[in-house]
């Protein structure tokens, strides 16, 4: 039996609270599963498509890896044009079902991911050119600016630690990645303290596996909290 993770977005909190939007891509998704195997897990998104920021994909991704299940959604028009979700997507090495394109599959997101990043270049180079045309006319351009720092060393200083402290922490978000629908979760359980044994019993139960396909043990719940 195949197992899917359902995937819906509506672009207002207004939209989420009153379903206006959501109904129908449940339906839609629902009728589809019950005609082709089983359906694990829900997760929606509320907010405008524009957003780069997608938790709530990132957790449906991150579960369906884990679970080896499908990703699906209930239509393909909006997601494909939100840059975002093409490279989640993409990065992710999940297989896709549109229920609304029942032939968008990973060719499709390959095609519409390399457009997208066709037209990213685009403007890149079309950028870089005019800086450079900028150099030769002689402009100095950011740092390079005769003393561009002049006085402000400590704000050199301090973009430097900033840099070091981002760079850590998308480290660490890249590490708790793949279990980033079960951190929450895992850490609420932790704050009522429920011991690391029956929080690994829980996820056990509820059919969560670890990214190796193993049952969850105390030791795995410990360092997971611990990254």
């Amino acid at each position: 039996m195949t197992n899917y993770i359902a995937y819906f977005r509506v672009s207002t909190k207004k939209q989420g609270q009153s379903g206006l939007g959501m109904e129908a891509q449940q339906q839609a998704v629902n009728t589809f599963v019950n005609g082709h195997g089983k359906l694990l897990a829900s997760y929606t998104e509320i907010e405008s498509g524009k957003k780069s920021d997608r938790p709530e994909l990132a957790k449906a991704l991150a579960h369906a890896r884990r679970s080896k299940a499908i990703l699906v959604v209930a239509k393909m028009d909006r997601l494909s044009r939100n840059v975002a979700f093409l490279s989640a997507l993409m990065e992710s090495s999940v297989e896709f079902q549109a229920v609304d394109n029942p032939h968008a599959n990973r060719l499709t997101i390959h095609i519409l991911a390399a457009i997208a990043e066709h037209e990213a270049k685009a403007i890149s180079t079309r950028t870089k050119e005019a800086l450079q045309a900028a150099k030769v006319r002689g402009t100095l351009l950011g740092s390079s600016r005769k003393d561009h720092w002049k006085g402000r060393e400590q704000l050199r200083l301090a973009g430097q630690q900033k840099a070091t402290k981002a760079a850590a922490i998308s480290n660490k978000q890249k590490r708790l990645g793949i279990y980033s629908d079960l951190v929450p979760m895992i850490k609420e359980l932790r704050s009522q303290n429920v011991t690391l044994q029956a929080i690994a019993a829980k996820l056990n139960e509820l059919g969560h596996v670890t990214r190796r396909n193993k049952s969850w043990n105390h030791v795995q719940i410990l360092r997971l909290l611990k990254a």
